[in-house]
């Protein structure tokens, strides 16, 4: 447990510049007219980040370090649910607290898109949590298989998914349900039940991915 521990402290201070190029774009996005984007919705980009450093450069370094490959998954995964639990704390104060400030203005925040807000803000809070914990943990499973012959395949099949469910209305409608039951979803034990399950999945998927990771 010491090892895991210190593995996610090593993870998240080498995530600096996903922090801060994060905080850069919160502060100074900005929108002008009576429909503005809220700049809380900038808070997950932080989520799709991570798992490029987290893959990319910290895997190689950690293992350098003597690392193993389960201490350095199971780093990642607390990671990823303690930085998911902190982008959705962020966002949702700065939609109860400071969205209402343009009193003028009609301000669009995800949770509101997604439906979750219906639910009052703790709940919608949760619900983004896991979101973006799935989100996450998917990249991070996409990104671990990019130097396999596997990574590939998986990088055309989405690819080949998007461009023939797309144009064909019926396949299209079947794409928009999958969003409207992961994302766009007011039902939060449904929603907040299928991104477990999903994460579950996927993280199972990674530890496969993993095993046959080298340097």
């Amino acid at each position: 447990m010491t090892a895991i521990v210190a593995i996610v402290k090593r993870l998240l201070a080498s995530n600096q510049i996903s922090f801060l190029l994060t905080a850069l774009v919160v502060l100074c996005a900005t929108s002008s007219g009576d429909v503005v984007l809220s700049n809380g919705n900038y808070t997950w980009l932080l989520a799709v980040l991570t798992p490029f450093f987290f893959v990319f450069y910290d895997f190689s370094k950690l293992i350098h370090l003597g690392a193993g490959k389960r201490d350095y998954y199971l780093g990642c995964l607390i990671s990823y649910g303690l930085l998911a639990f902190c982008i959705s704390l962020v966002n949702t104060v700065i939609h109860g607290l400071i969205d209402p400030l343009y009193s003028a203005r009609t301000v669009i925040n995800m949770m509101d898109v997604c439906q979750w807000t219906g639910n009052g803000m703790a709940v919608a809070g949760l619900q983004q949590m896991f979101f973006l914990l799935l989100v996450m943990v998917f990249l991070h499973v996409l990104l671990s298989m990019q130097t396999r012959w596997y990574g590939w395949l998986t990088d055309a099949l989405c690819v080949a998914m998007i461009c023939v469910f797309t144009p064909i209305a019926p396949l299209r409608a079947i794409l928009a349900d999958f969003f409207q039951v992961i994302m766009l979803n007011g039902n939060a034990v449904l929603h907040i039940c299928i991104c477990l399950l999903l994460s579950a999945a996927f993280s199972l998927g990674g530890l496969v991915v993993l095993k046959r990771k080298t340097l």
